[in-house]
């Protein structure tokens, strides 16, 4: 994969190895999301700006939390 290479992360507390892309955008694709999603991404406890997700890097250990709205009632 262009960019690619194998690396640990843990995504919502969950441990992963994770190959692709190393831009945050594509990890998010990669896991299912749309960023048509209202979602919100932490890494590493710092909140990651949507307008940062096509620059922003992703690297071996990160520690990565998404969250998404749940509807319900």
């Amino acid at each position: 994969m262009e960019g690619g290479r194998m690396m640990k992360l843990t995504v919502n507390g969950e441990s992963i190895e994770y190959e692709g892309d190393t831009i945050l955008v594509k990890l998010l694709e990669k896991l299912g999301y749309s960023l048509d999603q209202p979602i919100a991404v932490a890494i590493n406890c710092e909140f990651v700006p949507r307008s940062e997700y096509s620059q922003y890097m992703i690297k071996e250990g990160d520690d990565i939390e998404i969250v998404a709205p749940m509807q319900g009632g």
